[in-house]
């Protein structure tokens, strides 16, 4: 009894003067979970970097210049210009005398109507795309490729071209008008009809990236789902609406995101359809890039125009809320 009582005495005071081994292995061991722990920052920290210098740090001098008067009398100063506060805001929304104004709410509306119509137009005609290159017929990579080439032509090639295409006495599109006996051929560059002329190129510029991703939707539906709507007499247009499209929409989503950012900031193929920025796009032609383009860099107010662009940016926050509360359901069921 004596002896196993003083048994684990014994133990415990040899434990207690032994040096341990495990003491120093701790160390090492703690500081190798620590470089595990800073390798994900590390690895981060070159793209976060980058990200730093070409976004945050232009984007936060821009905010400063819009609230300076950097104009022709300043420019050299730069930063350094006459601190306004929001003056140039003002000047551009609530001036009445202001020539700036008129021309921002233009470009505002234009920009707005510009977007969805591009957006619904391009959608349109890349889901029909999508549809039909999901088929099984003979020649159909070469349907594809072909549909493929707006996509790769250069924004201010399709301006050009489109400009071009536009006239009213040597443009193809009014002498196809003339070829059908249709009477109507009018100006397209002028008016409200400006508006159609620059929203049918960006549309047909950009329609082969959403068929691309809404190819790759449809082919994420199990084919299962198009034969138990067949069997219980289900027609195309059904299947169309009950199947493909619900199947779609997170889909639709994402390239609604993609679309809405990049229209909302083209610039090249309204810029180099009205003579690369001579030419006045006109009251229904007019865009938010455009009117900070020629506020900026031909009358080189630099603080107007950099209030002009956060106001931009305002907009496209603006449309990309709307944009989340229509697909939130969408976008969290995925």
């Amino acid at each position: 009894m004596i002896a196993q009582d003083n048994k684990p005495e014994t133990t415990s005071a040899l434990d207690a003067i032994a040096p341990s081994p495990i003491a120093g292995e701790g160390v090492s061991g703690g500081a190798r979970r620590a470089r595990v722990q800073l390798l994900p920052y590390a690895l981060v920290a070159p793209a976060a970097i980058f990200l730093l210098c070409v976004h945050f740090i232009p984007m936060a001098a821009g905010l400063y210049m819009s609230l300076l008067r950097l104009n022709q009398g300043h420019l050299l100063e730069f930063l350094g210009a006459p601190f306004v506060g929001v003056q140039n805001f003002v000047y551009i929304l609530f001036d009445p005398i202001s020539p700036i104004r008129g021309q921002f709410l233009d470009a505002a509306r234009n920009t707005v109507i510009y977007t969805i119509l591009v957006n619904g137009l391009a959608l349109a005609l890349g889901l029909g795309a999508a549809l039909l290159i999901s088929r099984d017929f003979r020649g159909r990579g070469m349907v594809r490729t072909l549909l493929l080439l707006p996509w790769v032509v250069p924004t201010y090639v399709v301006g050009i071209l489109w400009g071009f295409m536009w006239q009213q006495d040597s443009g193809i599109v009014n002498h196809v008008l003339r070829l059908l006996h249709i009477p109507w051929q009018p100006f397209w560059l002028l008016g409200p009809l400006t508006m159609v002329a620059i929203v049918i190129p960006t549309a047909w510029r950009n329609f082969p990236q959403m068929m691309l991703l809404l190819s790759a939707g449809l082919a994420g539906i199990p084919a299962d789902l198009y034969e138990a709507a067949e069997v219980d007499g289900a027609k195309p247009w059904q299947r169309l609406r009950y199947i493909t499209l619900p199947m779609l929409r997170p889909i639709m989503a994402v390239v609604l995101l993609f679309g809405i950012i990049a229209t909302v900031y083209s610039f090249n193929v309204v810029f180099t359809m009205f003579g690369r920025g001579v030419g006045y796009p006109g009251e229904w032609g007019d865009v938010l890039t455009t009117m900070i383009y020629r506020n900026s860099f031909q009358q080189l107010n630099f603080g107007v125009g950099a209030a002009a662009s956060a106001l931009l940016m305002f907009v496209c926050i603006a449309m990309v809320a709307v944009w989340y509360r229509t697909f939130r359901e969408d976008l969290r069921a995925r």
